[in-house]
């Protein structure tokens, strides 16, 4: 192996809360109310997919044109971007400034595959953007996870095979995005969940070298 790439919301920064409280706050004001269970689909999903997801939720997919859909996902981003402006390095998750400086320092590029087209702002307010050699988010690519095209990209960028690389995931959608590249799979969260994922943490304190080679 010689390079990770990472997803961003929920194994980097737990921007994943933020993308849940935008998208139910646009839901409720649609009169599409849904829960957490719900919203779990919507992980590693673009913005313009978990908008469809949602409007067929509630019978309301015919109900818009495709200009007031992109206003309406326009709407959603605008109240996410709001909501994480107050991110800051505080807001990493546990273990991940280690694991990070542990692969630097053992000689493997780093990347990122986000499906999200704010990873590079994000990760700016982390203090992270050193840590990471390239960043492909989804304003940079045509398709979206489950489609490999985000991690293809950033293995490309980063030069180096497919199948040289370890995937990072907390979604299903990104699980099957890092196997339809040809790479190994590490998920975070639930087994029971991400059943497809090669190797399962069920939270980043788990992510060291170590422990991910002792399985590959």
């Amino acid at each position: 192996m010689k390079a990770f790439i990472f997803d961003l919301d929920g194994v980097i920064t737990d921007s994943a809360e933020y993308h849940y409280l935008a998208w139910k706050a646009l839901g409720e004001d649609l009169g599409i109310p849904f829960d957490r269970e719900f919203n779990e689909t919507l992980k590693g999903v673009s913005r313009t997919e978990s908008l469809e997801r949602i409007l067929s939720l509630g019978g309301r997919e015919q109900d818009f044109s495709l200009e007031e859909k992109e206003q309406l996902a326009t709407k959603k981003n605008e109240h996410y971007v709001s909501l994480i402006s107050k991110i800051t390095s505080e807001d990493i998750l546990p273990g991940i400034e280690v694991f990070l400086q542990e692969l630097k320092r053992a000689g493997y590029k780093i990347g990122m595959a986000s499906a999200s087209k704010n990873a590079y702002m994000v990760t700016k307010q982390l203090g992270l953007l050193d840590a990471f050699d390239h960043i492909v988010d989804a304003a940079t690519v045509a398709e979206s996870k489950p489609h490999p095209e985000v991690f293809l990209k950033a293995a490309m960028a980063l030069g180096v095979e497919p199948k040289e690389c370890v995937g990072v995931e907390d979604a299903v959608a990104g699980v099957e995005a890092i196997h339809a590249a040809g790479m190994f799979a590490v998920g975070i969260g639930d087994p029971a969940v991400l059943t497809e994922a090669d190797l399962v943490f069920t939270d980043t304190t788990g992510l060291t070298l170590d422990n991910v080679l002792a399985r590959i």
